[in-house]
């Protein structure tokens, strides 16, 4: 049987944008054909899109990283590179996305519509925009501009109306099983169920609503004991609460006790679980005497919550209990949704992020480390005057040079920046 995944943790890196093209014009009876280098092509976005067939997120256990493709570079009569085609992950219905390092959501998949979780980098500019009376010649182009890349962590919570709680064996599966279409496995032995059931219950043509056995808790759950946690991650967006209880007691258990103990578990793990409303179904009655029922009877509406007296497995009782299902739903609010949140802002990193490190090393090189610089140091020319003229900008409006004279850099000293080496001059 497999288990049910309700987390992972992926990597996404959209595609970075092609490199603008360095290239001249080159016909016949034209003598000084101008540049004509064409742009380089968009890369690709990282879509998540909801698909129905999909029930877990076993998938993302064995393919931890995607990556999007790269625009193509521009090419000579000015050409524009081609963009990459967007990467498209489907997810079950329900997941949500988080930003793994701040654990903000990013986007609750649970609409049609694609979500765009990872935008690709724009192409660099060819060589035919820098073109101006003064440097009719350039031979530099812009870099590509990196794609996003971040790791997130996707987390399925079931779209349910109605979450069936209760201890292990209390017959959750079989209640699930005669009241709607779903066939979970039933056997007699406690964590029979590993994996939520979920069961549509039809009432008539029009209505109809979601019913989830949410898998057994343990007292603990809450403190990430057993399985708990992941079960109750699915509680979560339940609108109504089910509490089935073995009214029987045949597995020497006290029903008040689990009620008790059960309710403690969502209290623990959520504050909007233990206030979510609550129907208490007390089942295997065919095997409980009346003394037994009036006890646990006399509790539950004591604390002002609905009772229902039934036995899923002789399907007695039932349908009194489901149209009281559905006649509380139709009074409360919709599936809950995760709204995205915003990064808070020390944790926000400025799109133009420029900044760098300089050490000095034992051979005295003027070691600088600027991650944005390298795409930039690809489209250097170093014998072209005027594509170190700009790289000689890029430098200044930095601040990478003022640091540098700030270190004790003097003329003929060595910097490296991005493995590539140069003299550095006054």
């Amino acid at each position: 049987m497999s288990m049910f995944v309700d987390q992972a943790k992926i990597r996404i890196e959209a595609g970075n944008g092609g490199d603008g093209a360095v290239s001249f014009h080159r016909e016949k009876y034209v003598a000084a054909g101008g540049p004509d280098g064409g742009d380089g092509g968009k890369g690709g976005d990282i879509v998540f899109v909801a698909d129905d067939h999909f029930s877990s997120l076993i998938s993302f256990r064995y393919q931890r990283k995607y990556v999007a493709e790269n625009g193509q570079p521009g090419a000579a009569k000015r050409c524009t590179g081609k963009s990459a085609p967007d990467l498209v992950i489907k997810v079950p219905r329900g997941t949500v996305i988080r930003e793994q390092e701040t654990g903000r959501v990013i986007a609750d998949i649970s609409g049609d519509e694609p979500v765009v979780i990872c935008k690709g980098g724009r192409g660099g500019k060819g060589n035919q925009h820098f073109a101006s009376s003064t440097r009719q010649v350039p031979r530099f182009a812009k870099p590509g501009f990196d794609g996003e890349k971040m790791n997130v962590i996707l987390e399925l919570k079931l779209l349910a109306d109605v979450g069936l709680v209760g201890f292990p064996n209390v017959g959750k599966s079989t209640l699930i099983s005669v009241v709607s279409a779903a066939k979970p496995k039933i056997a007699n032995y406690h964590f029979t169920t590993l994996e939520p059931v979920l069961g549509v219950v039809k009432l008539d043509d029009e209505r109809s609503f979601v019913m989830a056995d949410i898998p057994g808790l343990i007292e603990g759950a809450a403190d990430g004991a057993g399985l708990g946690h992941a079960f109750l991650r699915h509680v979560e967006r339940c609108r109504l609460i089910v509490h089935v209880l073995d009214v029987s007691g045949c597995e020497a258990r006290d029903p008040i006790e689990d009620f008790e103990t059960i309710n403690r578990e969502l209290a623990n793990f959520s504050e909007d679980l233990s206030k979510c409303p609550q129907i208490v179904a007390a089942n295997k009655s065919d095997l409980a005497d009346e003394e037994q029922i009036a006890r646990l009877r006399e509790y539950i509406t004591g604390k002002g919550l609905p009772f229902y007296v039934i036995s899923a497995a002789t399907v007695q009782g039932t349908k009194a209990l489901i149209d009281e299902i559905a006649k509380t739903l139709e009074t409360l609010p919709p599936v809950k949704r995760f709204e995205p949140e915003e990064i808070p802002e020390e944790m926000r990193k400025p799109a133009n992020d420029r900044s760098f490190t300089i050490e000095i090393d034992e051979d005295g090189v003027f070691q600088v480390d600027a991650p944005w610089m390298e795409p930039i140091m690809r489209t250097v020319n170093p014998d072209d005057w005027s594509s170190l003229q700009y790289f000689e900008r890029v430098l200044r409006s930095s601040g990478i040079i003022d640091k540098l004279e700030q270190m004790g850099a003097k003329e003929g000293d060595t910097v490296s920046i991005g493995g590539v080496e140069f003299d550095y001059v006054d």
